[in-house]
């Protein structure tokens, strides 16, 4: 059963985001793709770990997101995992993001990559950076809860 049938399901994540970031707001923008990278997509084969989004011109553009190409990729098409993509927003709402971007210190984040009625669509924060103790107490809070969950465990045997 192919990942496509279920109208709003995820292909990729970035986790990292939400460890280095606090997210204000979040949007929802299309992408620009090649045929390649859609059916890469399709078979769960990007990464965004390392993405990012930069504004040039009055437009968004995701960076450092890798698709990485099918070993079936068209013989006459030569892919690039790590092309530049569009992204795809209302004018009125990239012009408030790029006055936020530009004034307050914010960053423009990928937080993951669906699938949204058989189109693939890129969820984006307005975020700032967290500070090293903020990422400290994080790693703290998580440390924190795994003893609680190890200690219920031995509890309940």
């Amino acid at each position: 059963m192919s990942k496509t049938n279920n109208t709003n399901s995820r292909i990729a994540d970035n986790k990292k985001a939400a460890f280095n970031y606090f997210f204000e707001e979040r949007f929802e923008a299309g992408m620009v793709l090649h045929g390649w990278e859609v059916k890469a997509l399709r078979e769960g084969k990007a990464q965004l770990t390392d993405g990012y989004v930069l504004v040039k011109n009055g437009e968004l553009f995701l960076m450092g997101c890798q698709i990485n190409p099918l070993k079936t990729a068209s013989t006459h098409v030569s892919p690039d995992a790590a092309r530049i993509k569009k992204l795809l927003m209302k004018k009125d709402e990239i012009k408030r993001l790029i006055g936020k971007v530009e004034q307050k210190g914010y960053t423009l984040v990928p937080i993951n990559l669906h699938w949204k009625n058989g189109l693939a669509k890129c969820d984006i924060a307005l975020a700032k950076g967290k500070a090293e103790h903020d990422k400290r107490d994080v790693i703290k809070d998580r440390e924190g809860k795994r003893e609680v969950e190890r200690a219920m465990k031995v509890h309940n045997r």
